[in-house]
C-alpha cells in the first residue's frame, strides 16, 4: 500500500508573527520557516506503517514556492521514499485549491492512504482533508488520535477525541486521515539521512501540468495584531479585588 503525505512549510511555531505595515499580510522576511507541525505528526504516521511493513512506499508533496523543497528534504530524511514539489508562486494557496491538486495526484499516484495534518498553524482553516475527501468521495477519518490498519491493509479504525470521550470508526481504504496532536510523536532526523535526503531528486509539477485553477476566490481585506491588553496587577485578598472591581465600575 501507498501512502501519500502532505507537508506544508510555515512560519516556525515558536516565532513571534509579525504584520506587514500596510495590513495586507504576515510578513516572512528573514523568518524562521519549517514543516507545519501536524505535519510531522502525518508523516511520522506514515513512517511507522512502513515499518510496521503495511505501507510499501511513502510519498510527500508539498505544495509552494521552490523553497518548499527544504520541508520536501526534512521529510526525505525522516523516513519518506520519494518527494514531489508542486511549484506556486503563492506562499498560501487557499484549501479549495490545495485539495484540488492533491485531487489530481491522487488520480497518478493511486495511495491507498492518504495523511494530512489535520490544519496548518498558519491559517488554521482545517478544510484540506474534509475538502479533499469529498472531491475524491472517499471515506475520511478526522483528527485521528490513533489509528490502526488491518494486516490486509483494507480498512482502518480511527480513534477521534470527542467532548463526551472517544470516539472510534472503522473506515474502508483508500480513505483520507488528519492527523492531530496527540497520534505520535514524531522523530528526529539524523544527520547521516539528512545528508542522503540531499541527494535526492525531487519531482517538480506545476498547477497547469495538473490542469488546476487556483486563482484565489477570496480577498484578504486586511490583517492586523491583536489588541494590547493592559497588565494585571496584584491583590492580596477578596475584598480588595472587590474594591479594585468597584473602582472599575465593573460590578
Amino acid at each position: 500500500m501507498k501512502v501519500l503525505v502532505g507537508v506544508k512549510r510555515v512560519i516556525d511555531y515558536a516565532v513571534k508573527v509579525r504584520v506587514k505595515e500596510d495590513g495586507s499580510g504576515v510578513n516572512t522576511e528573514n523568518v524562521k520557516m519549517s514543516m507545519n507541525p501536524f505535519c510531522e505528526i502525518a508523516l511520522e504516521e506514515a513512517v511507522r506503517l512502513k515499518e510496521a511493513k503495511v505501507a510499501t512506499e511513502v510519498v510527500v508533496v508539498s505544495i509552494g514556492p521552490k523553497k518548499s523543497e527544504e520541508t520536501i528534504r526534512t521529510a526525505l530524511a525522516t523516513g519518506a521514499d520519494r518527494g514531489i514539489l508542486i511549484q506556486t508562486d503563492e506562499d498560501n494557496l487557499e484549501s479549495l485549491a490545495v485539495a484540488k491538486l492533491l485531487q489530481q495526484l491522487v488520480y497518478k499516484e493511486e495511495p491507498g492512504l492518504v495523511i494530512l495534518g489535520k490544519q496548518a498553524i498558519d491559517n488554521d482553516n482545517n478544510q484540506t482533508g474534509q475538502i479533499l475527501a469529498g472531491l475524491l468521495d472517499w471515506p475520511q477519518g478526522t483528527f485521528a488520535s490513533e489509528a490502526n490498519v488491518d494486516a490486509d491493509a483494507q480498512t482502518v479504525e480511527v480513534t477521534r477525541e470527542v467532548d463526551s470521550g472517544l470516539s472510534t470508526v472503522k473506515i474502508n481504504l483508500p480513505c483520507v486521515v488528519t492527523a492531530d496532536l496527540r497520534l505520535n510523536e514524531p522523530r528526529y532526523a539524523t544527520l547521516p539521512n539528512i545528508m542522503k535526503a540531499r541527494k535526492k531528486k525531487i519531482q517538480k509539477l506545476t498547477p497547469s501540468d495538473l490542469d488546476v485553477d487556483i486563482t484565489p476566490r477570496l480577498t484578504v481585506l486586511s490583517t492586523a495584531n491583536p489588541p494590547t491588553r493592559a497588565a494585571g496587577i496584584m491583590v492580596d485578598s477578596v475584598d480588595e479585588l472587590m474594591e479594585k472591581l468597584k473602582e472599575d465600575g465593573l460590578i
